[in-house]
């Protein structure tokens, strides 16, 4: 036989039997306050449906489904804008090197005015046309011997500007070099960094100091060494090729210009490929000269001719076979006729009879 529930009416007590308790256990009520409870009745008790609310299985529940509609909704909104943040981070890529070509980078149109910047490798020492996506950060294709050129034709001519990264203080730094077509003088520059300290390391960020680069040298006079660089703010003894650090900022300023020293050094072929390549231009000018490089009136300096060799008889250049060759300056066994058998024959003999030898014994004196 089923067992019936009474309840009691004073304080809700359920009491299970066959018959109402004589009093409440709870209350000390009688056992006409009780009524017995029917399922079909009013008073019959419900089961709740579903999860319990006040349970820990129901916020765990709740918790992990959340995160993951959350979590979705994030992958879709990133995946969506991919391509318009893509796009943003290349053009601040572009402005930068822009503002190295001495562009405002707060107010240029950087799509408009990047057309006329061409994106190139230095390879096997020459120029190559870069065909990959462009990148927006440039310390791991260095690395790996990836450099970059960002030729540039601007209203003050062709310029080259060279991308270099480095540490600072707190973190990292990164720059653009941008050199003038004889790839010697420093145009313009843009450095930046992740972490520098507010109004000390983060100036390296304002126009005030990049413009102290403009006008530097690479090198420094005599030398094909990259003399370029940042000293300690006050001690200056080189202008035409160091730059003042920032007060208050040493480590920073260190971090700069370790940054610029083997930034250029990793381009340093590039940049004496341009230098002999103007030497070459030179040489090739005064190769075919007829007269002497000693001569007046002669289109070009002998110094810079002197290791050219040329095969034309009107050519004064080492191994040239005309006779009155007036190489200025060679010993003996160095003649250029390859085969003087004594100094005076020597057409850089002092003193060489030769007509027409700058070096020729003046009669008069």
């Amino acid at each position: 036989m089923a067992t019936k529930k009474f309840k009691c009416e004073v304080c809700g007590y359920i009491h299970e039997g066959d018959a109402a308790p004589a009093k409440c256990p709870v209350c000390g009520a009688t056992a006409d306050k009780f009524t017995e409870i029917t399922e079909s009745g009013d008073t019959a008790p419900k089961k709740k449906k579903g999860f319990d609310t006040n349970s820990n299985a129901y916020t765990i529940v709740y918790a992990a489904v959340m995160v993951v509609i959350v979590a979705f909704l994030l992958a879709f909104v990133s995946s969506s804008l991919k391509g318009v943040q893509d796009k943003n981070v290349e053009n601040d890529t572009k402005s930068q090197i822009l503002a190295a070509l001495c562009y405002d980078k707060a107010t240029v149109d950087v799509d408009e005015t990047f057309k006329s910047v061409k994106d190139m490798l230095w390879q096997d020492g020459q120029l190559v046309d870069y065909t990959g996506a462009f990148r927006s950060s440039y310390g791991t294709a260095i690395a790996n011997g990836e450099l970059h050129v960002f030729v540039a034709d601007t209203k003050d001519g062709v310029k080259y500007v060279l991308p270099m990264t480095g540490r600072g203080l707190w973190g990292g730094l990164w720059g653009y070099l941008a050199l003038d077509e004889d790839k010697q003088t420093v145009y313009g520059s843009y450095f930046y960094h992740e972490s520098e300290t507010a109004g000390l390391g983060a100036r390296i960020g304002e126009t005030d100091f990049q413009k102290l680069f403009q006008g530097k040298k690479v090198f420094a006079e005599g030398s094909d060494e990259i003399a370029l660089t940042v000293v300690k703010s006050g001690a200056v003894k080189q202008p035409e090729v160091e730059v003042d650090g920032i007060t208050g900022a040493t480590l920073t300023s260190n971090g700069v210009a370790k940054m610029v020293q083997s930034g250029l050094g990793m381009y340093k072929d590039f940049i004496l490929g341009g230098q002999n390549a103007t030497a070459e231009a030179e040489q090739t000018a005064c190769c075919g000269a007829a007269e002497c490089p000693d001569a007046e009136g002669c289109p070009c300096d002998a110094a810079a001719c002197d290791s050219v060799a040329c095969d034309t008889a009107a050519c004064p250049m080492a191994g040239c076979p005309k006779e009155d060759c007036p190489m200025a300056g060679c010993p003996k066994e160095d003649c250029p006729k390859g085969g003087c058998s004594e100094a005076g024959d020597c057409p850089k003999a002092v003193g060489c009879p030769k007509a027409g030898c700058p070096n020729k014994q003046n009669t008069n004196n």
